[in-house]
């Protein structure tokens, strides 16, 4: 694609970033034809292909509209068409410039600021998130049906997780900023099935938000310094040989795996970064690769444990691109697992987006859910937090995290 970017901006690391991803789109479509917002819509705007050419314009210098921002703000920023994609078009990270440019030049109404500020404040906070979600749980009865749907029961306390015992083999884990307080078994549940295999689980109490959340906000200057105090927390360990990060929610992973890339012209942290994202592991990469020692673990399964139901969240399949390990793992753990139509498409959850663009999410889950449910599994799995908690707000089926039911499995 032919691209005339502006001086300003072709002078920085952010315009030769676009304009490199710019020159690679030949516009084919074939992207449109697995994007979910297109599929919904049927507008050519609410596809990538649409979405590059009202970038490229934004960055060629032309006026910035209420419109422009509308298509760029429905993208979920899935990266399914990352996967389909023939000329390897990084159009998330295009977006990511786009979206900046956006914000700078269109001021958005004071409503939208104060929404997007409170989440921008609330949710990278794990402490002040656990005591909006404590105080939601309580007055739950009171809340409007659209938000009290989104808080989920409290966690029941699984088994405790274990105590290092000596193992020479040492990884770090990503807390994470919601998952603590909404589901603080599956961190817990890793460190078992991990202390199974001789390898002690920890996580560092310096280490917080993975920077996704502000970042994607259009905050992107607040998410690299999230990002920048992760490395700092986790640096003293990648020194002393830890063998790996383990992110167990995989829209946190996606995004520490992107460090290498977000702070690629940071003089300081730039090397440091490319270090941590090559650290960075999904827990299935672990497991797949200790297949030796687990699967002797799990074969003593006393039945099958009936039909279930995997959904696999876009920052997995398309942004990790991971496919079929975890439901190998599943299935030797003694699950049946259920077909699932379409199941590249989103789930609607996609972050901050079911929140900013309820409609749409509401659909996409309903579609999601109908695919899930129509093989009559017994429950959903699944790798993220965001995918679990807004699917669960529509489901009569639990929806549980995938390594929760392999420690199951293991008890």
């Amino acid at each position: 694609m032919d691209t005339r970017l502006s001086d300003e901006l072709r002078a920085t690391h952010a315009g030769r970033i676009a304009e490199e991803i710019l020159r690679k789109c030949v516009h084919c479509g074939f992207c449109t034809a697995t994007c979910p917002t297109y599929q919904l819509l049927g507008d050519e705007l609410d596809g990538p292909r649409g979405r590059i050419y009202l970038i490229k314009q934004v960055l060629e210098g032309k006026p910035v509209t209420e419109k422009t921002r509308t298509h760029l703000d429905r993208c979920l920023t899935c990266r399914s068409c990352e996967t389909t994609c023939p000329s390897g078009v990084q159009y998330s990270h295009l977006l990511d410039v786009g979206r900046q440019v956006v914000e700078a030049r269109l001021p958005r109404t004071l409503s939208d600021r104060l929404t997007r500020a409170v989440l921008k404040a609330v949710l990278p906070r794990p402490a002040l998130f656990g005591a909006a979600v404590a105080l939601g749980r309580f007055v739950q009865p009171l809340l409007p049906a659209a938000l009290a749907n989104k808080l989920p029961p409290a966690q029941a306390a699984g088994a405790p997780w274990p105590k290092p015992a000596g193992q020479a083999r040492r990884m770090l884990v990503l807390a994470g900023c919601v998952q603590p307080s909404l589901a603080p078994n599956i961190n817990a549940a890793t460190a078992r099935i991990l202390d199974r295999l001789g390898i002690a689980l920890f996580e560092e109490a310096k280490a917080g938000c993975c920077g996704a959340v502000r970042f994607h906000l259009n905050d992107q200057e607040a998410g690299k310094e999230d990002m920048r105090r992760n490395i700092d927390a986790w640096w003293p360990h990648v020194e002393a040989g830890i063998e790996a990060i383990v992110v167990t929610a995989s829209g946190c992973g996606v995004q520490v795996r992107d460090y290498v890339h977000i702070l690629a012209d940071d003089a300081i942290y730039a090397e440091k970064a490319a270090k941590i994202s090559a650290l960075c592991r999904d827990p299935s990469e672990i497991l797949s690769a200790e297949k030796a020692g687990l699967l002797p673990l799990l074969a003593p399964r006393p039945e099958k444990r009936g039909k279930l139901a995997f959904h696999s969240p876009c920052t997995l399949q398309h942004g990790l691109q991971i496919r079929g390990s975890i439901e190998v793992l599943l299935q030797a753990a003694g699950y049946e697992l259920t077909a699932v139509a379409d199941s590249h498409l989103c789930c609607g959850s996609a972050g901050t987006y079911s929140i900013l663009q309820p409609e749409l999410a509401g659909k996409l889950r309903d579609n999601k859910l109908a695919a899930l449910h129509a093989g009559g599994p017994a429950l959903t799995a699944t790798a993220n937090i965001g995918c679990m908690m807004h699917l669960q707000a529509g489901s009569a089926l639990p929806v549980r995290h995938w390594i929760e039911l392999i420690d199951k499995a293991l008890t």
